[in-house]
């Protein structure tokens, strides 16, 4: 297996450089040339070597064509590493867009393999805290606040979010929901072995 971590620079990488490196990865580990991915994509070789530089910024169809022709899922481009705790702003994300339309795609979380996922509607007032006990070790919450705001995540240290902001967390100590507008609106998926 060929160790491509000294491809990032050294300090922060930025997303298209974690895209860079995923791509690269996924290639690699397929057993693949850039000539031969690049040609099972559709793509033109030296596109597909400027998005493993890093340079550039590939649509939606081009980073689908690319995971097609590997027999991958596309989100295997964005899998980091678990954090025990991750938010992400409701300007923030890897986000690609469409060649062709007024759409663009945030990855906020992929699914690991052999976990199953739960999907909640949440709409709370403020008041109580809700403190959940932990759950069993693995456990991951995701939750994406809709409307309102509030401070979500371990009971240790919650974050205040505002509409549009994604935080997943380690459920597997104390961890609280805490609404500070009416009627504050939420989607949680909890994911677990």
């Amino acid at each position: 297996m060929t160790d491509i971590t000294n491809d990032l620079p050294k300090s922060h990488p930025s997303r298209i450089d974690l895209l860079a490196l995923s791509i690269k990865r996924e290639r690699l580990a397929a057993g693949l040339s850039l000539t031969e991915l690049a040609k099972r994509a559709g793509v033109a070789k030296s596109t597909l070597s400027q998005l493993e530089s890093g340079i550039g910024n590939p649509s939606i169809e081009t980073l689908w064509s690319l995971a097609m022709a590997m027999g991958l899922q596309v989100t295997r481009f964005f899998e980091q590493p678990q954090q025990p705790l991750r938010v992400i702003r409701a300007n923030e994300g890897m986000t690609t867009y469409a060649e062709t339309a007024n759409y663009a795609a945030t990855l906020l979380a992929d699914c690991p393999a052999g976990v199953q996922r739960d999907i909640y509607r949440l709409k709370v007032q403020p008041g109580e805290v809700r403190l959940s006990q932990p759950h069993p070790p693995g456990t991951v919450e995701h939750v994406v606040l809709c409307s309102g705001s509030a401070r979500i995540g371990p009971a240790s240290g919650p974050v205040l979010l505002n509409a549009g902001d994604y935080i997943s967390y380690l459920a597997n100590v104390p961890h609280v929901f805490e609404a500070l507008e009416a009627d504050t609106t939420a989607v949680m998926v909890i994911e677990h072995s």
